[in-house]
């Protein structure tokens, strides 16, 4: 008993490092961690398996696997991200009078948790509780975003990526270059890329695991000016961080937990 718990220990000091550090070899763990070589490998093979810990092969660097932040989202969802948003999706809704949407990650797909309907009697479709392919529309970038690369790969892997529009990204390679100057500029936009005359802005909601959920602003394309797209990204993004600033605060967090 006492040695599977010594081996338990050693499993999180090996995730936890591998959060904080980033992309470590083999040699660079052992030494950081002062674990005998057989002891880590053993257990590294274990917590790849489990998908708590990413290699690369052509690099040979251990990373955070897709399960540690899967289970991560287990103690997000009791910080209650839906309710949480609701006075700044009011803001945004507020301060632009268009539509106002919240998401969270679902595999490839982005699943709309609150909306907020825009007081044009011209406006966006949708509904709560639908899923979108996260490739094609504005929020599910943002969330992608938050992925590292190899596991976006991981992902869609043998999924055919199909174009909704002429805009919607023509492959995997393109989309992690979106990605990338995403994550560049804190914002991701949809010019028609699911549905055809309709511009997007979202920004992620990043909490202490990292990204969470997504808000976005749709708005049809007769009302899209260079100002309006400057407001809009604006306005979205301070809400966003303003968000993710409360989700990061541990006071919350604690009293959240001890409800």
């Amino acid at each position: 008993m006492a040695e599977s718990v010594k081996s338990a220990e050693r499993a999180l000091r090996i995730v936890e490092l591998l959060a904080e550090a980033g992309r470590l070899d083999f040699p660079a763990i052992c030494a950081r961690l002062t674990l005998p070589k057989s002891s880590a490998h053993a257990l590294l093979a274990t917590l790849r398996q489990t998908g708590f810990v990413c290699f690369d092969d052509d690099s040979r660097l251990y990373g955070v696997g897709a399960r540690a932040w899967e289970v991560g989202q287990a103690y997000i969802a009791d910080l209650d991200v839906a309710e949480a948003a609701g006075p700044y999706l009011q803001r945004i809704r507020d301060a632009l009078g268009e539509t106002v949407q919240l998401a969270v990650l679902d595999g490839i797909d982005n699943v709309y948790l609150r909306k907020l309907d825009s007081d044009h009697p011209l406006q966006l479709v949708s509904q709560v509780g639908r899923r979108l392919p996260a490739y094609a529309t504005g929020l599910g970038k943002a969330l992608l975003a938050g992925l590292p690369d190899d596991e976006v790969r991981r992902r869609l892997a043998g999924v055919e990526l199909h174009r909704f529009t002429a805009r919607t990204v023509a492959g995997t390679d393109q989309l992690l270059t979106e990605l990338a100057r995403i994550r560049r500029q804190g914002y991701a936009t949809d010019r028609g890329e699911y549905t055809e005359g309709v511009f997007c802005v979202a920004a992620p909601i990043v909490g202490p695991t990292g990204t969470v959920a997504a808000m976005s602003v749709s708005i049809p394309d007769v009302r899209v000016t260079a100002e309006v797209r400057r407001r809009t990204a604006s306005t979205v993004v301070a809400e966003a961080a303003a968000l993710s600033a409360e989700l990061s605060d541990p006071t919350r967090s604690q009293g959240s937990r001890s409800r």
